[in-house]
């Protein structure tokens, strides 16, 4: 018994560090940047994952152009950030097929949630998959829209979670000094509201308050999953939900 919660509180432990998260998503990062380059290069110039572009705007700013740098950024910073915690080079693939497992048991609520939606707003789940992205994904292949959904998963919660909730835990803690659990739940609000303004929930009447609920609270739960069990199997659960979203069903509607 002991032995078991030791090794459950390892893998815990190491799912949340660096050199587990980069070793987890690498084939994410790999499988989106060369599927960019095959799937959708030749498509609409205008098609790409938002959050990816705005981080590839911020860096041209900087004089840095590469349409693949959002992806080398993050994958330096998470050996950056290995190093600094000066933790071993070491990487257990028990931990890595148990965060694979983890992120589909942690999908599945936000599936239902999908669906729960869908069924109330009388729009299919493959509407309301949680990606916001310049042009349409309706003309893709597969393989572009499996590329574009792994983008999302990838991109804007680097975007909405890594960056923006640590970001703003950083000022409301350690400027503001409001207690840690204050500016976790602030942070996760704040970071989820935007979350939902950058997602297609405007219409011609104006918002569309029910899609704008739904990814408050699909927000809201992904920030949980990374607040409390790390930035890599959150990435993996926003995939795979745009996946079943975009892939899968669509596909099997297709088949029927």
């Amino acid at each position: 018994m002991g032995h078991s919660l030791a090794g459950h509180a390892r893998y815990l432990f190491l799912s949340t560090r660096p050199l587990h998260i980069l070793a987890f998503l690498t084939p994410l990062i790999v499988i989106y940047e060369v599927g960019s380059i095959l799937f959708l290069s030749g498509v609409s110039s205008g098609i790409d994952v938002s959050a990816r572009r705005l981080l590839r705007v911020f860096f041209e700013h900087f004089g840095a152009f590469s349409l693949h740098l959002p992806g080398i950024t993050l994958a330096t910073v998470l050996v950056i950030w290995h190093t600094l915690e000066k933790d071993r080079w070491k990487i257990s693939w028990q931990v890595l097929i148990g965060m694979l497992a983890e992120a589909i048991a942690w999908t599945l609520p936000l599936l239902v949630l999908g669906l729960l939606f869908s069924s109330h707003a009388g729009r299919g789940l493959n509407e309301s998959g949680l990606l916001a992205m310049d042009g349409g994904v309706g003309v893709l292949s597969w393989q572009a829209r499996l590329t574009l959904s792994i983008g999302a998963g990838i991109y804007e919660e680097l975007l909405f979670r890594l960056i923006a909730i640590a970001a703003l835990h950083s000022v409301l803690v350690d400027l503001l000094r409001l207690p840690n659990r204050v500016g976790y739940c602030l942070a996760a609000i704040l970071a989820s509201a935007a979350f939902a303004t950058y997602h297609d929930i405007w219409t011609p009447g104006g918002v569309n308050w029910g899609l704008a609920a739904y990814c408050m609270v699909a927000g809201l739960y992904l920030s949980g999953v990374f607040i409390f069990r790390g930035f890599g199997l959150a990435v993996a659960v926003h995939a795979l939900y745009d996946v079943v979203a975009l892939v899968v069903i669509p596909t099997s509607n297709a088949d029927g």
